[in-house]
C-alpha cells in the first residue's frame, strides 16, 4: 500500500503494509461517539518533529489526507498539529492506540 499525500506544495509517499480493519456488525455512524472527527488535534509534540514523520506515525492506522503543523516560530502553536483522516473509522483507531503515545519523551495527548 502506497499512501501520497500533497502537503504544503510538497508529495511525500509512504509505504506501508496492507493492514486490514476488521469491523464489527455494530461499528457504523450508529457506534461512533457524537463527536466522532477524521481531524485529530495533537498536542505535546517535540517541537523538532518533522511532517514525515508524522506521516510515520499516524499512518499507520490509514491513508491521511493531510497533516498541519504549528509553527516552531510561534510559542502558541509550537509542538502541536492536525491530522486530517481520510476516514472516520480511521482516526478513531488512531486516538485509540496512540493517546498517550511517547513520542520524543513526551506523552502526546
Amino acid at each position: 500500500l502506497q499512501i501520497t499525500t500533497h502537503v504544503e506544495h510538497r508529495t511525500y509517499a509512504t509505504k506501508l503494509p496492507a493492514l486490514r480493519m476488521k469491523r464489527s456488525s455494530t461499528s457504523g455512524p450508529s457506534s461512533l461517539s457524537p463527536d466522532a472527527n477524521r481531524i485529530l488535534f495533537i498536542r505535546n509534540l517535540p517541537w523538532k518533529i518533522t511532517t514525515e514523520e508524522m506521516f510515520d506515525i499516524f499512518g499507520k492506522y490509514g491513508s491521511i489526507r493531510q497533516i498541519r503543523m504549528g509553527e516552531s516560530t510561534n510559542s502558541s502553536t509550537r509542538g502541536t498539529a492536525y491530522v486530517v483522516y481520510d476516514d472516520i473509522f480511521d482516526a478513531k483507531s488512531a486516538v485509540e492506540n496512540l493517546t498517550g503515545f511517547n513520542i520524543g519523551g513526551g506523552d502526546i495527548i
